[in-house]
């Protein structure tokens, strides 16, 4: 799974330093994304980062060419340090899977010291309601995939794709309050060990809910 595939330098400058390039970067921004006209500044250098290993690297060209993303933020793991979560649309997050494990070793290496990870950028709706006029008339049935559970389910896979998910267990405490448990593949155990806490806070972060991701124990049943 780790293959070795050369490196791209992406710095800092190479994109801020000519507006031209970075004109050309912030194609890399969704055109309907409010960050297409106002990208922060991390958002600019996700997005100078994107168009610079399209432009240089060979292997990464033509798959990234088509792909771009709706916005990025930057959150707090803890133990000093930070993690970036690029929003991507959701048709081009297959495109982002095909060169997810290369891309994100690029621009860890870019963005030292941070995680960078992939969630695509969902919508979640809310339950229909009743007819005012009627009352076994409903609204337009809305899709499964834009119910809570659903979405917060498809972050959890996102954050830790390619990993696969093995098990799930919600555990209550005496005061009330609850913690999902995300069991993962223990093939991928050395390769992701070190992002388990950046993937429950920003889990967190984004739906509200306590997650405790941990691979499998011995004898343990899921």
């Amino acid at each position: 799974m780790r293959e070795h595939l050369p490196s791209a330098d992406i710095s800092t400058s190479t994109f801020r330093s000519t507006p031209l390039l970075t004109m050309a970067a912030v194609n890399k921004i969704a055109l309907n994304s409010p960050s297409r006209q106002n990208p922060s500044e991390l958002e600019t250098a996700i997005a100078g980062a994107l168009f610079d290993l399209e432009s240089n690297t060979q292997d990464l060209k033509a798959t990234l060419r088509p792909l771009q993303f709706v916005s990025a933020r930057e959150v707090e793991v803890g133990h000093g340090k930070k993690a970036i979560v690029v929003f991507v649309p959701v048709p081009l997050l297959q495109g982002f899977h095909k060169i997810q494990q290369r891309l994100t070793r690029e621009l860890e290496k870019k963005f030292s010291d941070r995680h960078v990870l992939f969630v695509a950028q969902r919508r979640i709706l809310p339950r229909p309601k009743r007819s005012v006029n009627s009352r076994s008339t409903q609204t337009q049935k809305r899709p499964r995939s834009r119910t809570l559970t659903a979405v917060h389910d498809s972050i959890l896979t996102d954050l830790v794709y390619p990993v696969e998910i093995v098990g799930k267990r919600i555990r209550t405490k005496e005061d009330g309050s609850k913690t999902l448990k995300v069991v993962l593949d223990e093939k991928e155990k050395g390769g992701v060990d070190h992002r388990l806490d950046a993937y429950g806070e920003v889990y967190r972060r984004l739906t509200g809910r306590n997650v405790v991701f941990e691979f499998p124990q011995s004898g343990a049943e899921y």
